[in-house]
């Protein structure tokens, strides 16, 4: 077999371990929007928030640190302990749940029945506050996040390759593991929301605010609902992309790359995020692998805006998205 195909496969792998946690990030635009037909530009801000708090709780960092120390002249900045990865976790979803409480009852509850656009500008000053926020709680320098997952390259599928190609695939365990996670999230959230009274509900909110406020749904609990589970998924991509190049500040712009994820799957698919996300991982490595060498390379930066620019003309909704059609 040619080195050119053993190379292209094992990018195409790759390509494949980098769309889910594409995908995961996308999850939680999908919910929020799914639920209340908000597009939610903090997202990525969310999944860094929510890695920043989970770093700073197991090191034992006193939040505010540096704001504290400015104004009283102290040097306080870590209590002395360090807290265990799954406690630390649990600890930060409720941090989470708490932030979508704070969300919910200090900005949406007084938008209700407002245009979409004014519910997206909402979110784009929410993701500048939490960015700025999450910088004077925590810091701004880069951390490193441990939660005791698998990192490296895995053996057998090394030591499998070889004997099969002469050659061993690089196919990082970390990437496995989010593979794993993303399958069970989407599983648990389709089940959720096809098959449970309050995944109903939150389809109905969907629909109209209006009509289901009518119908005796509760739309603050909906909503605080959603923006938790959002969160909880923001927790996870957090934990992944954390995990894999640091926690800093730059891990918000993974919410750029999700967008085309969300623009081929649909904004209203959960399986769409997961399917959006493969197609634009594997397209962007088998693009760069092939066609990048003739162009200069750097194909990786723009391919997947190109590939949503052509799905925007021909199929806006998405491969999984619900087709609107409005009477006019």
């Amino acid at each position: 077999m040619p080195d050119s195909v053993i190379f292209g496969m094992e990018v195409f792998l790759n390509g494949l371990m980098a769309g889910v946690l594409y995908a995961l990030v996308a999850l939680g635009f999908v919910l929020i929007y799914k639920a209340s037909g908000i597009f939610n530009y903090a997202q990525g801000v969310m999944a860094l928030f929510a890695a920043l708090t989970l770093v700073g709780i197991m090191e034992g960092q006193v939040p505010f640190s540096h704001l504290i120390n400015a104004v009283f002249g102290t040097k306080v900045h870590h209590f002395g302990w360090e807290v265990p990865a799954l406690l630390a976790i649990a600890l930060t979803v409720v941090v989470m749940i708490a932030l979508a409480w704070i969300v919910n009852k200090l900005i949406f509850r007084h938008l209700v029945g407002q245009e979409p656009i004014i519910l997206f500008m909402a979110t784009i000053g929410l993701a500048y506050f939490l960015e700025g926020f999450g910088d004077v709680m925590w810091g701004a320098d880069i951390k490193k996040l441990d939660v005791g997952l698998p990192q490296g390259m895995n053996s057998a599928i090394d030591d499998v390759t070889f004997g099969i190609f002469g050659y061993g695939f690089f196919i990082d365990n970390l990437d496995l593991v989010a593979t794993v996670v993303a399958a069970l999230l989407v599983t648990g959230l389709v089940m959720f929301a096809q098959y449970s009274k309050h995944g109903r509900a939150m389809r109905a909110v969907a629909d109209d605010h209006q009509a289901a406020l009518s119908v005796g749904i509760s739309l603050n609990f909906i909503w605080v609902m959603v923006w938790s589970l959002a969160g909880f998924v923001a927790l996870v991509a957090g934990i992944m992309w954390g995990t894999k190049m640091g926690v800093q500040f730059s891990l918000s712009l993974i919410a750029l790359k999700a967008l085309p994820v969300l623009m081929l799957g649909g904004f209203t698919s959960i399986p769409g995020a997961i399917v959006g996300g493969l197609i634009i991982g594997v397209g962007e490595k088998m693009f760069e692998f092939a066609i990048g060498p003739l162009v200069g390379g750097a194909t990786e930066n723009w391919f997947a805006y190109m590939l949503a620019l052509i799905f925007l003309v021909f199929r806006p909704q998405g491969l999984f998205g619900e087709k609107i059609i409005e009477r006019v």
